[in-house]
């Protein structure tokens, strides 16, 4: 488990597994019933607590197996929140599309308005993961979403304030609001910036891997240059036309309307 391809591969499969997982269940509870997103976070509250109970078991040791399980964690507490979001449970008190015609001040406040319960989710589990790992011998559950928490802060800002491309195929029905937020325009400076930081983050990521003296660091910090480099290539996506949403696409139910089509033509 410390051969340096393995470990990469496995954080790249995580990352697509889980995201796929997520979309799944959350096209599936669009296609059902009105109380199908309820059932979807009710149903995930294992990830929540797995999440929270592994990265305290985790955090006492610093082991390749508890590396690994921090890593888990931190994926299964952020996967919950992220599907809490999605399933429109845990966004924010704004629920409407924001005007075409809103003024900057206007969309601010709309737009930190539409997302501001899940913000506080994300800085909440921030704070316990941090908490829980103070101090103690692995930090890399709380490195892991930390990595996470920044890199989606910046895809928020730069979606907000605008990027060539945005892809909104996979936004449920209860965040179909969330589109009016976002602005497709030439990058501003803020999108460069990202990249650049994003870029020299995963090269700090795999220096301290590189100068490791034990495995199970040379294993979680090399995860999280692999997890700092996926969220570097989300961003270059948001510039480069590559139909990345063909990762998923494939494996996602379609509405029945949209089969019908299909056998039609």
């Amino acid at each position: 488990m410390t051969n340096p391809w393995i470990i990469a591969l496995s954080a790249i499969f995580l990352w697509w597994a889980s995201t796929g997982l997520i979309l799944w269940r959350v096209r599936k509870a669009d296609l059902g019933g009105p109380d199908d997103h309820l059932w979807s976070v009710l149903l995930g509250l294992p990830l929540l607590v797995g999440g929270v109970a592994g990265a305290h078991a985790s955090a006492g040791s610093l082991t390749v197996g508890s590396v690994y399980m921090g890593f888990l964690s931190a994926l299964a507490f952020w996967g919950w929140i992220e599907l809490a979001f999605l399933s429109g449970i845990v966004t924010g008190p704004h629920r409407k599309p924001c005007p075409p015609d809103a003024k900057l001040p206007e969309r601010i406040w709309r737009a930190v308005g539409s997302i501001l319960w899940h913000e506080f989710a994300l800085i909440a589990g921030l704070l316990a993961l941090t908490h829980l790992t103070l101090n103690a011998p692995n930090p890399f559950s709380a490195l892991t979403f930390a990595t996470l928490f920044f890199a989606r802060v910046l895809a928020k800002l730069n979606l907000f304030l605008g990027a060539p491309r945005i892809n909104v195929e996979f936004l449920p029905k209860p965040l179909a609001h969330i589109a009016s937020h976002f602005r497709k325009a030439r990058a501003t400076a803020l999108l460069p910036l990202s990249i650049a930081a994003l870029a020299l983050a995963t090269g700090w990521w795999a220096a301290q891997a590189a100068n490791a003296t034990e495995d199970a660091s040379f294993i979680g910090y090399l995860l999280l240059s692999v997890l700092t480099a996926l969220a570097l290539i989300e961003h270059l996506f948001m510039v480069v036309p590559i139909p990345d949403q063909k990762l998923w696409r494939w494996m996602l139910p379609e509405a029945p309307a949209a089969q019908a089509t299909k056998q039609d033509t």
